[in-house]
C-alpha cells in the first residue's frame, strides 16, 4: 500500500511539472496572393465614353440583370469580385437626382462601416466630375463612386465580392482592385 501511494505521488508530480508550458493555438492563415503585373487595354463600346480597365478583367455586357444598353459588369473571377457600373443619359431628370440616389446607395452601408473617405474628383481638361466613396470595415461595398460631364451624362460604379466580407483577408486583394478602379477614373473620358 505504501508502495500506491509513492507511485500516485511521482504520477502527480510529474503531471503537474510536464504542465508548465503553456498551448496556444496558432491563428487561422489566409493564402497567399501573388498578383499579376498591371496590364490596361482600351474600352470604348457603343457607349458615351471611354476607358481603361485590366487586362485580366472580364467586361459582360450580355447579363439578362443588365437593363439598359450600356450598363455592365467588370469581373475579377479570380478574386471572385464583381464591379457594376451603370450609365444614364441626363434628360429629363436632373443631375441632382442622380447624384442624391449615389450618395443614398453609398450611404446606407454607413451601418457597418468604420470609416466612409469621400475624394471629389474634377479634371476639366477631360470634363469628367465626381465622387469616389471608399469604404473601411466588414462592409458589402468597398469602393463606390459616380461619374459626371455635368450636364449630359452621368455613370455610377460599385465593387462588391460574392463571399462574406473579412476585411483582414481581403485587404491585399481589396487595395489591388481599388488602384484598378482609381487607375479606370483616371482613363475614363467622354465621348
Amino acid at each position: 500500500m505504501k508502495n500506491y501511494y509513492i507511485w500516485l505521488f511521482i504520477a502527480f508530480a510529474t503531471l503537474f511539472s510536464g504542465c508548465k508550458e503553456n498551448y496556444s493555438p496558432k491563428p487561422k492563415g489566409y493564402y497567399r496572393i501573388d498578383f499579376p503585373v498591371k496590364e490596361y487595354v482600351s474600352y470604348q463600346g457603343n457607349c458615351a465614353f471611354r476607358f481603361e480597365h485590366p487586362k485580366r478583367s472580364i467586361i459582360d455586357t450580355k447579363s439578362k440583370s443588365l437593363r439598359e444598353k450600356c450598363w455592365f459588369n467588370l469581373h475579377y473571377p479570380q478574386y471572385n469580385c464583381t464591379i457594376h457600373l451603370s450609365y444614364f443619359d441626363i434628360q429629363g431628370d436632373t443631375l441632382y437626382n442622380f447624384i442624391e440616389e449615389a450618395r443614398t446607395l453609398a450611404m446606407k452601408h454607413i451601418v457597418k462601416a468604420n470609416q466612409i473617405k469621400e475624394t471629389e474628383i474634377a479634371n476639366d481638361q477631360k470634363n469628367v466630375y465626381g465622387v469616389i466613396y471608399d469604404f473601411e470595415g466588414e462592409t458589402a461595398t468597398n469602393l463606390q463612386f459616380f461619374l459626371t460631364d455635368n450636364s449630359n451624362h452621368f455613370i455610377r460604379g460599385a465593387m462588391y465580392y460574392n463571399l462574406v466580407p473579412q476585411p483582414d483577408s481581403l485587404e491585399p486583394v481589396t487595395s489591388y482592385i481599388k488602384a484598378d478602379l482609381h487607375h479606370f477614373i483616371e482613363s475614363f473620358s467622354w465621348r
